[in-house]
Order: C-alpha cells, then sequence, then structure tokens
C-alpha cells in the first residue's frame, strides 16, 4: 500500500483485524469506501483497487446525474 501512502490524492488508514474473518489468509485484501477488494497477489490488489475507486465515482456520477434529472 505505499504507493497509495506516497500519493497525496489517497488516504489511507491501516487497521489492525477488520473481523472479515480469513479473508486476509486467503488473498490480499482492502476496504476501499466500504467495499472489500481483493485479489491473489498485491499487484493485482492494487489494480482492482484504482478500479474499484473508478467505478465507485462513476456511480456516484451516476447517481448524481439520475437526481439533476429529476
Amino acid at each position: 500500500m505505499a504507493k497509495f501512502q506516497e500519493d497525496d490524492a489517497f488516504e489511507v488508514i491501516e487497521y489492525g483485524c477488520l473481523g472479515n474473518c480469513g479473508e486476509c489468509y486467503m488473498n490480499p485484501f482492502a476496504l476501499v469506501d466500504g467495499t472489500i477488494v481483493s485479489a491473489e497477489t498485491a499487484d493485482e490488489l492494487y489494480d482492482n483497487i484504482l478500479k474499484s475507486l473508478k467505478q465507485q465515482q462513476a456511480d456516484r456520477e451516476a447517481l448524481d446525474k439520475l437526481l439533476e434529472d429529476l
């Protein structure tokens, strides 16, 4: 997660146990704005986090547009 910590555009908070029993044993994962994102490797996790952030932004923009159209 050093890549995210070095970039001021991201806020990184590290926690101990998140209560997702077994998740950290199975694969590296992150909690991204309340959504669990996981992958087979740390490099894949980085890419998946970026994809998740883009999708969340697109969802917010679509919702904003929908609300504006009402």
